[in-house]
């Protein structure tokens, strides 16, 4: 069962599907459904422009002048290089004002970008003006008044079934362009006035009001309507499938090899081999995040949990493939599964181990030990080293507070030796050999996530070391103002690590000194006690970590509990990993709303900010519904500050984790000011995201 059905994508490779039936290539229309819907909208008194297939060889031509037929649109389409929006498959198109006007549609899978194909068809070579490098053509092409092409795609939106000519959302294209491409390809497709035109970003959207009427408009909103699947994750997997509420899942347990089906976007979920949500998530859910750590398939579908043909496979065993574009699913044996399972097997991923000789409280930039000319090599090992002492995310921190020209607040790091203390004066390391030795323990997660809990529950009311309390509350008094609350951070040597980030496995608690109602050794408890969560457990034991080798150290900084807004951020384009539409995602919220723990329901501003492109412009892929509507969580300056600091960090930590693949650092940010103060920008956390 496949549905082609499309949405915000990550492009993935899949080099392989269930069984043997390949999808890949199938239509994006049925041709003479296609035809016939353009000749009904045709005025019956006019008589009817009969179009005839231009392609009819076997192979595919590097352009054509019409395109007469669904046949001769496929022979050409590719899928769309940016697939940040719902995507089937485009023809790029350029018009050439200095060459008569002439209309190309390009073969789009044999040159990829419109550079590509000018320089071989439309240069010196065919007698026309020469076709500058592709740094001088980029900078002209999309931003001149005088420029010589305008470029963009015709794209066939499949679930909404849209055709709609598209420009970059950096294209600085005047009115009259947009509407010389598009009377071009209204004469020159069998489309005719079933064409529209998709802004596909701020930049864009605001050239609409200028343009005739007969070029009609789609909004990305009204795009989303018609799409009802979201691949989050492409990958593949072999388990069985559940159907469970959200709610369920709170009670209720599920098993490493279950592929679920949900009737929303949970806020957690212990390690699965597969997701299908029936509402949409944003690629930085929480539960996304740990499906990319895990390597596991993760999509949405609206109305799964009531969806008939899945449903007709609840408890079976199951193949899952969540492809960019379309996704299938197919009843298999337990014993393939099991087969699957063995070949797939997550590999083993060892801690690096924890450093005991550290005890002093560490502030953040001593964490950390490199020189300022240090080669990427040098970053990556002190962070490593940093993180048997001080855990991932603190060593991290530490390079990112050396990053120049943005804010962090001022931290500091407990090490690690007060966990594996805390943890040997109160016998709970024995406890914890004594379960993990119980079979009953191993063999049940029910009785598994039981005495986790209670487990949590004595670590919560233990007593700390009274030494280890007054170097704390003397170093808090300090180093930090009275009545100032303080963030005590999970920050673990197993996370962070090569193939594995572990990523929202542990809890973050605040804590104030002189506020009885926020004590700060209950936070710094409840966040040694998170190593136990049942979901970090299951999580350890699908990595074949050792769980007596975790430990627990803290990144202490202010709290921020009024901020203006926060969110989360990749340095590069996750829906673009080709390279040619670099852009900034961010998901960000008003307040202190979590942006990857939303309550049901609650929407957040997400965006790709083209910073490194002319204009810099913006194109939102969905808004907050907590704000007024046609409002932005950020302003436009406050955008703009954002992407300064992204780049600072991208071009900081690019040495040490970039690679020939794409890659981007996640970020944490907050917006945070004292009222009637403008709001002041500090970046929380920069580490590698996904497994490298």
């Amino acid at each position: 069962m496949a549905r082609r059905l499309f949405w915000l994508l990550l492009l993935a490779d899949l080099a392989s599907a269930c069984g043997d039936d390949s999808r890949g290539d199938e239509g994006t229309a049925d041709d003479d459904e296609v035809d016939g819907a353009a000749a009904d909208d045709a005025d019956p008194d006019t008589p009817a422009e009969v179009w005839e297939c231009q392609h009819g060889g076997a192979e595919a031509p590097d352009f054509l002048k019409q395109i007469g037929c669904a046949a001769d649109f496929k022979a050409l389409a590719s899928r769309p290089l940016d697939a940040s929006l719902p995507g089937a498959r485009s023809v790029k198109t350029v018009l050439d004002l200095d060459g008569g006007s002439e209309f190309y549609f390009q073969n789009s899978n044999r040159y990829p970008i419109h550079h590509d194909f000018v320089s071989q068809h439309l240069s010196v070579a065919a007698g026309l003006p020469p076709v500058p490098d592709l740094a001088s053509f980029n900078t002209d092409q999309y931003t001149s008044p005088d420029r010589r092409f305008v470029l963009g795609a015709v794209t066939h939106y499949e679930g909404p079934d849209v055709w709609a000519y598209e420009i970059a959302p950096y294209d600085r294209a005047s009115p009259d362009m947009i509407t010389a491409a598009y009377d071009a390809i209204v004469e020159n497709t069998f489309l005719g006035d079933r064409l529209l035109f998709h802004p596909t970003s701020l930049t864009v959207q605001a050239v609409v009001e200028d343009l005739p009427e007969r070029v009609r408009v789609i909004t990305t909103d009204e795009l989303y309507e018609g799409v009802d699947y979201q691949p989050l994750n492409p990958a593949q997997s072999y388990g069985r499938l559940r159907f469970m509420t959200a709610t369920e899942l709170e009670t209720e347990h599920v098993s490493f090899r279950d592929i679920v089906v949900l009737d929303r976007v949970p806020n957690d979920i212990s390690v699965t081999l597969g997701i299908i949500t029936s509402e949409f998530q944003t690629p930085l859910a929480h539960i996304n995040v740990l499906s990319q750590n895990r390597g596991t398939p993760n999509m949405a579908l609206r109305g799964a949990y009531d969806d008939e043909e899945l449903r007709a496979l609840d408890g079976a065993w199951v193949c899952l493939t969540v492809g960019p574009f379309e996704y299938e699913i197919e009843q298999i044996s337990k014993e393939e599964a099991d087969t699957w399972w063995e070949d797939n097997r997550p590999a083993e991923v060892q801690v690096p181990g924890a450093n005991l000789d550290i005890t002093e409280l560490t502030n953040i930039v001593e964490t950390v030990s490199f020189a300022d000319d240090a080669s990427g090599e040098e970053i990556l090992a002190a962070i490593k080293e940093g993180t048997r002492a001080f855990g991932g995310k603190a060593a991290n921190f530490s390079a990112l507070a050396r990053v120049e020209d943005i804010t962090v607040p001022r931290a500091f790091a407990v090490p690690i030796f007060y966990y594996f203390q805390f943890m040997q004066e109160n016998g709970f390391d024995e406890r914890i050999d004594a379960l993990l030795a119980d079979p009953s323990f191993q063999d049940d997660p029910a009785v598994r996530e039981l005495e986790l809990e209670l487990l949590r529950e004595d670590m919560k009311v233990a007593p700390v070391n009274e030494d280890f309390q007054q170097l704390l509350l003397d170093k808090l008094a300090a180093d930090y103002p009275v009545g100032l609350r303080m963030r005590f951070r999970s920050s673990t040597n197993a996370e962070d690590l090569d193939g594995f980030t572990g990523a929202g496995l542990y809890t973050s608690k605040s804590g104030d000194p002189n506020d009885p109602a926020y004590p700060v050794f209950d936070a710094v408890r409840k966040v040694w006690a998170s190593v136990w969560f049942f979901r970090a457990f299951e999580e350890r034991s699908y990595r074949s970590i050792d769980h007596k080798a975790v430990g627990m150290a803290l990144l202490v900084h202010r709290s921020f509990p009024e901020e203006e807004a926060n969110g989360v951020a990749l340095t590069d384009n996750p829906f673009d990993k080709s390279g040619l539409e670099p852009a900034f995602y961010v998901n960000v919220q008003y307040g202190d709303n979590s942006v990857v723990l939303p309550p049901p329901g609650v929407t957040t501003d997400q965006l790709l900010y083209y910073y490194l492109q002319p204009g810099q412009p913006t194109t939102y892929l969905s808004h907050s519904n907590l704000g007024e509507e046609g409002q932005t969580v950020l302003s436009r300056a406050q955008v703009h500050e954002l992407g300064q600091a992204l780049q600072q960090v991208r071009s900081y930590f690019s040495p040490a984790y970039s690679s020939p693949d794409w890659w981007a650092m996640d970020v944490e940010f907050k917006f945070d000011g004292e009222p009637g103060e403008e709001p002041i920008l500090y970046l929380k956390q920069a580490r590698p995201f996904g497994d490298r």
